[in-house]
């Protein structure tokens, strides 16, 4: 049965932290470039970053930051992100990353999990933060990022809280700081998407965080000359385990910018000579939906990370941008990658990967009792670790959810799985998001997917809801984005489904969107869309002569 290679991590378990790699980088690759911030002058080495990071790190102790403090970061892509996250590893502070789309109770939930005393913002996200002031009890002082859009000046005014200016931390110090920080030390607690219910802090050991990366140097073939882009958020896991601390692995160099946009996609990988890659849920179509370009070749791309990897997309991505490697890599930020795609293995469609299993063992279960379930059949994935410090620990604040989480002494991941009998592993489905109609059991993820082959089709996200008529079992909805100038009529596209997939999985309902609800990490909140459900420009496929022959564009539905 196929598996992934074994590899030998690059630094010894003893040195899995982030300040032990930065300092080993800075004296074995001191004048290598390591990291830019695109299109703001020549990179920094890996000496220079460690100085800097130690400048700021020595502040942050006469600050009164010690180990152990959980720090929030409620900001958006910009290098002190970098240097703070850096720092507090430094001292063996706690990095809480808050998405900067978060305000009012959404803001509050992540701080007061925390109970971070100390947050970094910057004058604009800092308004967001005066307004819930009072229901914030733990924060005492907020550090604002000089940046062009705003300074400490430009902040809002506090009744408590006190307000610093981020240059006023740096001392003369370039020393590495004398705190001892050890691969089980925590180094970060990473929110969930809460696509759900409430997110959850996940809180991450060095360990832990030095493996995550580490799979994606294996997995991408990561080496020194290698030039890592991403527009991805800092404030997610994708950003930095999977961008940022590979290359501080691998000695290679990242290049950040504020955020992530198809139309300049292009672009930026040309103008920043990137090599590797990331794209994450719908990007990669985003890309394919902007005009062609004489730069769509013009680029040093060799290798792509896409996950979900869509085997269509990526063979359009090949005739276009002329790409050859694409990766995958399957987990979550409470289990790191438990599959990935060998080096060169031919991939069956669709599927996610094979199982790491040097590192990991997993069974496929009924998620009603924990019982194993047979070959080929659908399963919730359990993930056990095979060596210390590689998984989660918990979810801050959360002992209920850690302990439902990691019931009959397996984590439990939510997400439904089958295994071929080579040992590939196929994605179904959230457990959650799973349909029922007809005594047939539905795979949103297999119906999106059957949708989205239509050509005019640039996303899709499939839920259940409930009818009047469908005696408690669900009717399939396909919330349905087109691309930009394209038009379908409804009876096309269910036609369209009609004859790709079995007659209990074609929608009956499909509504045309400008577009999907998404969390700050491009995953879409299916809640929403159901608890939205049928409106009264749904076309309804039982009573299809309300929509018949009438085509809609692009973006007709609200």
């Amino acid at each position: 049965m196929l598996t992934f290679p074994r590899f030998i991590p690059h630094l010894s378990r003893d040195q899995w932290t982030l300040p032990a790699v930065l300092e080993y980088q800075a004296v074995h690759r001191a004048n290598r470039p390591f990291f830019s911030w695109m299109d703001s002058g020549a990179p920094e080495t890996f000496v220079e970053v460690n100085a800097r990071v130690n400048r700021l790190a020595h502040g942050l102790a006469a600050f009164g930051v010690a180990k152990g403090d959980l720090v929030g970061l409620l900001l958006p892509n910009c290098p002190e992100f970098i240097y703070t996250w850096f720092a507090l590893c430094k001292l063996g502070a706690v990095e809480l990353a808050i998405s900067d789309a978060y305000k009012g109770a959404f803001l509050a939930h992540p701080m007061n999990l925390g109970k971070a005393r100390v947050l970094f913002t910057n004058a604009d996200l800092a308004q967001r933060v005066a307004e819930i002031e009072d229901d914030l009890p733990s924060l005492e002082r907020i550090v604002i990022v000089d940046r062009p859009e705003g300074t400490a000046s430009s902040a809002p005014k506090f009744h408590r809280i006190v307000v610093s200016r981020f240059e006023e931390l740096y001392t003369d110090n370039t020393s590495n700081p004398d705190v001892i920080v050890t691969p089980h030390d925590p180094a970060a607690v990473l929110m969930t998407s809460g696509t759900t219910g409430p997110s959850k802090g996940v809180v991450m050991p060095h360990s832990q965080f030095y493996f995550f990366a580490e799979e994606d140097v294996q997995l991408t073939r990561l080496r020194e000359e290698d030039v890592y882009m991403t527009g991805f958020p800092l404030f997610h896991g994708n950003a930095q385990f999977l961008t940022v601390y590979p290359c501080l692995i691998a000695g290679a160099h990242v290049v950040l910018y504020p955020r992530f946009s198809a139309s300049d996609w292009v672009g930026r990988v040309c103008r920043s000579g990137a090599t590797v890659t990331n794209l994450l849920g719908a990007t990669m179509a985003f890309i394919l939906s902007q005009p062609p370009s004489e730069n769509d070749r013009a680029h040093r791309i060799r290798c792509i990370y896409a996950a979900p990897l869509s085997p269509d997309l990526a063979g359009k991505f090949t005739e276009r941008f002329g790409v050859e490697e694409y990766v995958d890599g399957f987990g979550q930020t409470e289990i790191s990658n438990v599959f990935m795609t060998p080096p060169d293995a031919p991939r069956p469609a669709g599927a996610s990967g094979v199982l790491v299993d040097q590192w990991f063992e997993v069974k496929l279960v009924n998620p009603e009792t924990d019982e194993d379930v047979p070959e080929g059949e659908i399963g919730e994935l359990l993930v056990r670790n095979k060596a210390p410090g590689i998984m989660s620990t918990e979810y801050l604040g959360m002992p209920e959810k850690t302990i439902e989480a990691r019931r009959n002494l397996w984590f439990h991941t939510g997400d439904a799985l089958r295994r071929d009998k080579d040992g590939w592993y196929y994605f179904v489905d959230r457990v959650k998001d799973a349909l029922r109609r007809r005594g047939e059991n539905i795979s949103s993820f297999e119906v999106e997917a059957g949708v989205r082959s239509h050509p005019a089709v640039a996303e899709c996200a499939v839920v259940g809801v409930r009818a009047d008529e469908a005696a408690g079992e669900d009717e399939v909805m396909a919330c349905v984005v087109l691309n930009p100038g394209d038009e379908v009529s409804f009876d096309e596209l269910s036609e369209w489904c009609e004859a790709r997939m079995p007659n209990f999985m074609v929608p009956r309902y499909i509504q045309i969107l400008p577009d999907l609800p998404r969390t700050a990490s491009e995953k879409v909140r299916k809640k929403e869309l159901r608890e939205r459900g049928v409106t009264a420009t749904t076309w309804d496929r039982l009573q299809s002569g309300k929509g018949q022959g009438a085509a809609v564009k692009s973006g007709a539905q609200k």
